[in-house]
C-alpha cells in the first residue's frame, strides 16, 4: 500500500507546491497501481452531494483509468440540487450516475473488482458501507481534506491514497496527474475538453474563484486553459437560482442572529433536493456589512424513505479561522471516532443525524417542537466557541 497523508508529508522535487512537469514517486506510485488493476473495472464513489470538484475528479479518473484498461461507473447516492452542477453535468455530459440504496440493490457488485473515493474519504457516502460489505476492495483514495475519522485505527486502508489537507482543491492534484503524464490531454478530443473544463471549474469553485489560489492551484490552472472551453465554462457559471433557493435565503436573512460578526442562521425544513440551497445562503449571509463568518443550518428531509439529517455550512472571510478546526471543536464526533463535519480553507460543513426523531411531520406541533430542539442545540454548541461569555443564544 502507498499512503500518503498529513503525517507523512512530502519533501524535496515531490512537493505539492512545485509544479509537476514530470512523473514523481507520487505520481509513479499511482501509475504503478493502476497498472496492477489494468483490465478491471472500478465503481467511482462519490460524496452523496458532489460538488464540482468531486464530479471534475471523478471524470479525470475514469479518462486515466482508460488508458490502463479499466472501465469506470462514476456514482452518488444522494441528489444534485445546486443549479451550477446540474449545469455542469448537463453541458458537459459528465459521465456520473445517480443510484440510490434501492438501485445499488439491483447492481451486481460482483462486477468490479475495485473501489474509488475522490474528494472524500468514505464518510459522506450511503454507497461506501454495502459496497464494502459486498467486499469490492478500496483501490484509490485522492482527497484535500484532513484525515476525517480518529483514533488512526479508524482510517481506511487503501492501496494507494493520496490525502493532502494542504491543497485548496482534488481538481488540482488530478491536473498534476495529468501534467506528469498519467494522460496526455488532446485538445482535439471532445471528453478531453470537457474534462478539463469540468477541472477548471472545480479548482475555480473551492478556490473561492482563485481568490484562495495558491501557487500550485494557478499553475494547474494555467494547464487547463490550454484546453479549457470557455464559452462553455461561462454556460455553467451563468446558471441562474431556483425559486427554492432564493426562499431559503429569505429565510436566512430573517432568523439570522448577529453575535461577534457571526452569523447564524437556521432555516427549519428543507426538502432532499433542496439541500445545496444551505451552502448558497451562507455564501450570501457572509457579504453582509460587520460580518466575517456564516453559519446556516437546515433538517433536510427525504419523506419517500421517511429520512432526516440535519444539513449545515459554513463561511468565512476571516483568514485566522479555520473552518476544519472550528466545526470539529463545535460538534467533535459520533460513537465511531468519525467527525460530524470538517472543512478547507474559507468553508466547510456539517451533518448531524436525526435518529429516532426523524420523521412524522405531518403533524405541524410535533415538527416544530422538534425543530426548536435541534435548533437551540446548534446554536447553544455554536456560542460556546463565538461568544462563550455571553449570554446563550435563543434567536
Amino acid at each position: 500500500m502507498f499512503l500518503l497523508t498529513p503525517d507523512s508529508p512530502p519533501s524535496g522535487p515531490d512537493s505539492p507546491l512545485l509544479p509537476v512537469d514530470q512523473p514523481t514517486p507520487r505520481v509513479e506510485a499511482l501509475r504503478q497501481t493502476l497498472e496492477r488493476h489494468r483490465g478491471e473495472r472500478h465503481l467511482v464513489i462519490l460524496q452523496d452531494f458532489p460538488d464540482p470538484d468531486a464530479l471534475a475528479c471523478g471524470w479525470a479518473y475514469l479518462l486515466i483509468a482508460q488508458r490502463f484498461g479499466i472501465q469506470c461507473d462514476i456514482v452518488y447516492a444522494g441528489t444534485l440540487s445546486h443549479q451550477e452542477n446540474i449545469a455542469l453535468v448537463k453541458l458537459t455530459s459528465l459521465p456520473a450516475q445517480r443510484w440510490t440504496l434501492p438501485v445499488l440493490k439491483t447492481k451486481d457488485l460482483s462486477a468490479y473488482q475495485g473501489c474509488v473515493y475522490v474528494d472524500h474519504q468514505g464518510t459522506t457516502s450511503q454507497l461506501v458501507l454495502p459496497v464494502r460489505q459486498a467486499g469490492v476492495p478500496l483501490v484509490v483514495v485522492v482527497d484535500h481534506h484532513s484525515l476525517q475519522s480518529d483514533p488512526p485505527t479508524e482510517r481506511i486502508t487503501p492501496e494507494f491514497a493520496d490525502i493532502r489537507p494542504q491543497a485548496r482543491a482534488t481538481s488540482t492534484i488530478f491536473t498534476q496527474y495529468l501534467q506528469a503524464g498519467l494522460l496526455k490531454l488532446d485538445g482535439s478530443l471532445s471528453d478531453h475538453v470537457r474534462c478539463a473544463t469540468a477541472l477548471m471549474h472545480g479548482l475555480r469553485s473551492d478556490t473561492n474563484r482563485l481568490m484562495q489560489a495558491q501557487e500550485e492551484d494557478f499553475l494547474a490552472a494555467a494547464y487547463l486553459s490550454r484546453f479549457c472551453d470557455t464559452q462553455l465554462l461561462n454556460a455553467v457559471l451563468q446558471a441562474s437560482r431556483s425559486r427554492p433557493v432564493m426562499e431559503v435565503i429569505e429565510r436566512a436573512l430573517q432568523n439570522r442572529v448577529v453575535r461577534n460578526n457571526f452569523s447564524i442562521a437556521g432555516v427549519g425544513y428543507l426538502h432532499y433536493d433542496n439541500r445545496d440551497a444551505i451552502p448558497q445562503a451562507a455564501d450570501f449571509l457572509v457579504t453582509e456589512e460587520n460580518v466575517h463568518t456564516a453559519v446556516v443550518y437546515g433538517i433536510v428531509h427525504e419523506e419517500a424513505k421517511d429520512l432526516e439529517v440535519l444539513i449545515g455550512s459554513l463561511r468565512t472571510n476571516k483568514l485566522t479561522l479555520d473552518p476544519d478546526e472550528f466545526i470539529k471543536a463545535v460538534f467533535g464526533q459520533d460513537s465511531q471516532g468519525r467527525y460530524f463535519g470538517g472543512g478547507r480553507a474559507m468553508a466547510g460543513g456539517f451533518e448531524v443525524p436525526i435518529g429516532f426523531l426523524a420523521g412524522a411531520n405531518n403533524c405541524q406541533e410535533y415538527a416544530q417542537l422538534k425543530w426548536n430542539v435541534f435548533d437551540s442545540q446548534i446554536k447553544q454548541k455554536l456560542m460556546r466557541l463565538v461568544s462563550p461569555k455571553n449570554t446563550p443564544l435563543n434567536g
